[in-house]
Order: C-alpha cells, then sequence, then structure tokens
C-alpha cells in the first residue's frame, strides 16, 4: 500500500521545483573540532549504527557520539571540493515556531531582519543575550506566513529553546521537534548530478538559501540550498525513520560521482578553509558580531531586538579586539585553538581555530587579535610549543576555488 505522504515540518511554501570495521588513526591537528565532551552519555543519531558498519572513527562532540572520519580526513576533505560528499546534521536542533504575531516576535530576538524572509527563503542569523554576546549562530527558515524553522547548533539546542520559551508572547508557540528528525548535508561540485539521480532529471534544487518541500520515495523531505563547506551543496531534513533509507539511497545513487561520506574532521577543515565560524570557539556568549566581524547579518536599523544597544555602543567605540584569518608562513606544525598571537614581541591574540589545510598544504586558522593590529597583510607569530612561527593574516576565504 502506498505510504500517505507527510509534511515533516507543516510546510506551508511551495513544493516541487523552486559533516571498515577497525580502529582508525586519526590526525591530531583536527581534533581542535571535536574536543566538546560531555559528562553524560552521548546521544546517537539515526544514522549512528551506519557510521559504525562504514568503519567510521566515532567520537563524543556536542553530547553526541559522531564520525569524525572513516577512511581520511584529507580524502573525505578533497572529495567534498572536487566532486561530492554526505555528512551526517542530525545532531543539530530544529524549532519550530508558529503562531499570529511569529514574525515580528522572532524580530526581537534575531539579529537579521526576518522581514526580508518570502515563504520559503532563510538567513543566516544570531540569538544574543543582553550583551550582544551570542549564544548561538543559527539558520531560519519561512515556512509559512507565521511559521519558522529554526536549525540550531546541537551543543546550543536546549538553551535557544529555554531562552526563546523564557520571551515567549502568547499565543506564539515554539517546539523543539529535534528529536523527530535527522538531517544529512550534501556538498560538492557534483551536487546537482546526484540532485537529479536523487529527485529526478525533471526536478530542481531550490536556489541558494531557499528551501523546498520535495517527494522522495513516497515521503516527503525538506531540501535547503545551504552547507557549510563553501561549495554547492543542499542540506535535507527527514523523520529519524527515514534517516537510513536516504542515507544508503545517496550514497548508491552517489557512486559514480565519486561520492564518500564524510565526518566531523572534513567538515572543520572545509569550513575553516572558508572562515566560517565555529560556535563555542570563534564564537561565544563573550563574543559579539561585530567584533567576530559578521556585522552584516545583524540590523541595527531594526528598533529592537535583544543585544541591540549593546552592538551599538560596540559600533559607535569600536571593538577592542577582532576575529581575523590567518595563514602560516611555513610549513610546520598546524596552529591550534588558545595558541597565543604576536606581533613584533608582543602579545596580541589567541588562536581560536586551527588546522592543516589539505587544499593549500599549509597551517591556517582564526584569532581574536587587537584592533590595533587586526589588518590583512600583518606580520604575525604563532606561539605553537614554545616556538614562534611566522603566519600573516588574510583576507577571506582562506581559499579560493580556482575559475578553471
Amino acid at each position: 500500500m502506498p505510504q500517505r505522504k507527510v509534511h515533516p515540518f507543516g510546510f506551508q511554501g511551495r513544493g516541487g521545483s523552486p559533516n571498515r570495521p577497525g580502529a582508525i588513526k586519526v590526525n591530531r591537528p583536527y581534533l581542535c573540532y571535536v574536543r566538546r565532551v560531555t559528562e553524560t552519555a552521548p546521544k546517537r543519531t539515526p544514522l549512528h549504527d551506519e557510521h559504525v558498519r562504514l568503519g567510521a572513527k566515532m567520537v563524543p562532540f556536542a553530547g553526541w557520539l559522531m564520525p569524525v572520519q572513516y577512511t581520511s580526513i584529507v580524502e573525505e576533505h578533497q572529495a567534498v571540493r572536487n566532486n561530492v560528499g554526505i555528512f551526517d546534521i542530525s545532531h543539530m536542533g530544529q524549532l519550530i515556531v508558529d503562531g499570529a504575531g511569529a514574525r515580528e516576535w522572532l524580530n526581537t530576538m534575531l539579529t537579521n531582519n526576518i522581514d526580508k524572509l518570502d515563504v520559503g527563503m532563510g538567513q543566516y542569523t544570531f540569538l544574543l543575550n543582553e550583551r550582544g554576546g551570542i549564544i548561538d549562530d543559527l539558520i531560519v527558515y519561512r515556512i509559512g506566513d507565521q511559521k519558522f524553522l529554526l536549525v540550531v547548533n546541537a551543543a546550543r539546542t536546549e538553551d535557544d529553546f529555554a531562552w526563546l520559551q523564557k520571551h515567549l508572547c502568547a499565543p506564539i508557540q515554539i517546539e523543539n521537534r529535534s528529536a523527530d528528525f535527522g538531517g544529512v548535508a550534501i556538498q560538492g561540485p557534483r551536487l546537482l548530478e546526484l540532485f537529479h539521480a536523487l529527485f529526478g532529471k525533471d526536478m530542481q534544487p531550490p536556489p541558494r538559501n531557499a528551501i523546498a518541500e520535495l517527494p522522495f520515495d513516497r515521503t516527503n523531505v525538506f531540501v535547503a540550498r545551504t552547507g557549510y563547506t563553501g561549495e554547492d551543496g543542499i542540506e535535507v531534513f527527514f523523520r529519524a525513520t527515514d534517516a537510513v533509507k536516504f542515507w544508503n539511497a545517496t550514497l548508491e545513487k552517489g557512486k559514480p560521482f565519486g561520492i564518500k561520506p564524510c565526518g566531523l574532521g572534513a567538515r572543520d577543515t572545509l569550513r575553516l578553509e572558508m572562515c566560517y565560524p565555529l560556535n563555542g570557539s570563534d564564537l561565544s556568549p563573550e563574543r559579539n558580531p561585530i567584533e567576530a566581524g559578521l556585522g552584516t547579518f545583524v540590523d541595527l536599523t531594526k528598533p529592537d531586538f535583544i543585544g541591540r544597544d549593546a552592538l551599538l555602543k560596540t559600533k559607535e567605540i569600536g571593538s577592542r579586539e577582532k576575529l581575523v584569518p590567518f595563514r602560516m608562513r611555513e610549513k610546520g606544525p598546524p596552529p591550534r585553538p588558545h595558541y597565543a598571537v604576536f606581533h613584533n614581541g608582543e602579545r596580541v591574540g589567541e588562536v581560536t581555530s586551527g588546522t592543516l589545510s589539505p587544499s593549500l598544504n599549509f597551517g591556517v586558522g582564526m584569532a581574536y587579535i587587537d584592533a590595533a593590529h587586526a589588518k590583512i597583510g600583518a606580520e604575525i607569530d604563532i606561539e605553537i610549543r614554545g616556538q614562534k612561527f611566522p603566519a600573516v593574516i588574510e583576507k577571506k576565504p582562506l581559499y579560493k576555488k580556482s575559475a578553471s
């Protein structure tokens, strides 16, 4: 009997077109991404058994047991840069905000301007505390006139939900649907070929930052044209019970396109080459979007949102420190979080993210540096194991795709 179509998030917009058994050695430079180990037993995504079956190295991350790599971080990284890769993002949170006045209320809670979103569109934004500090960075999709899907960081889901509930105004409702759904990110230059293999030649993916509900194997899934790698990509959300079916179908149909399952290690190297921030490392409640260089996603023309006054003050007097990307001048040990940054022998900052870039074959990273020294082209030194290594502050992104 055909299965009845379901609407995972109650989408009201347009449908149709519009991260081998046995131990694996993990390279230490990439482990900065998986350091958030919780005291309680980590949760498992609906795809956990598939990762184990594929021989993934599993590690605790943000309260979850996640794959850090399957074969090699470099191999998985290059698959995304040159072909296509698939990541399990089921650990990320999904919150639904619904009800009369939801749009106006969310505009007082988030930094970007919800009014600019048509139904079926999304935007990157921030949830701030009163001091302007970043509780979370997230993507909000408008999936109905007064209905919104918030895709939030795994480690922040409960905090985000509690913060939003604390400020909730009736009749608006917020629901944490994270446990009900799974998700994958499919990223790489061969995305379109794989998309058509999965959804049909006549189906088109949504445009950049848009979300659409598409039919897949007698059910419906959400497909968003978003990602965290710098490559063309989609993020697909589905019922948890459909996770294994969609994962395996994607791996099977992706074989002609060189698909590889990818873990957190490659997700970190890919995002860092693009200078995309990692919450908990580059972003925190002690840092605001302006000093993080992300003021583009803050609309200070809105009359009221939590943290606005603090951001106006920062803009008026200037940031004491700025988050900047850098590249090591020479080949050597990679930079890591908390390494000190120096300029002419004076300590001027601290590394927040660092790794060896598989695309550039140099150490790269991001650091908060005194504003006076945070200039593109400035020469700095990174202290690694008591020895200073030269580096230079670069323009975003660190990795630029060739025109060929």
